[in-house]
């Protein structure tokens, strides 16, 4: 969110292949790519407020943070996803596809990307997703 501009959405859909011992979400490393991504499409500043995955705050994330001064981290506080609009898009999305449960994993995440896609170009829809969370982007305006 940019004040006085829509609100976009940046995002990276990953599948990872089932197994023992493989990974099953993103690591510091497409976490920090995608940032990157964003600050490369922004061009600006950007502060990030995540919750407290395990990979968000890991002493390599906050390496990786330290590297780049155009980033501020702030994180929420643990056991808050009333304060994460990622969550409120999550449940958005996933109220879309509760019926195709047993449809192909492949099938699905086409499915995910193009409600995702979808989502890109309604800012009102993500401006709800933010004021769900009691979060504003108000900014102080002079006497």
């Amino acid at each position: 969110m940019r004040p006085r501009s829509r609100t976009r959405l940046c995002h990276r859909l990953r599948s990872h292949p089932a197994g023992k011992g493989a990974r099953r979400s993103m690591g510091e490393r497409d976490f920090i790519a995608l940032i990157d991504g964003v600050h490369q499409l922004v061009r600006a500043p950007i502060v990030l407020v995540r919750d407290r995955l395990n990979t968000h705050v890991s002493r390599r994330m906050r390496a990786l943070v330290a590297e780049r001064a155009w980033l501020m981290v702030f994180l929420l506080p643990a056991f808050s996803p009333d304060l994460n609009p990622v969550e409120w898009l999550w449940a958005h999305i996933k109220r879309s596809l509760a019926n195709l449960a047993v449809m192909a994993l492949d099938r699905r995440e086409t499915l995910v990307r193009n409600h995702l896609k979808r989502l890109q170009y309604q800012p009102h829809t993500l401006d709800g997703f933010i004021a769900g969370t009691g979060l504003t982007l108000d900014t102080p305006t002079s006497p």
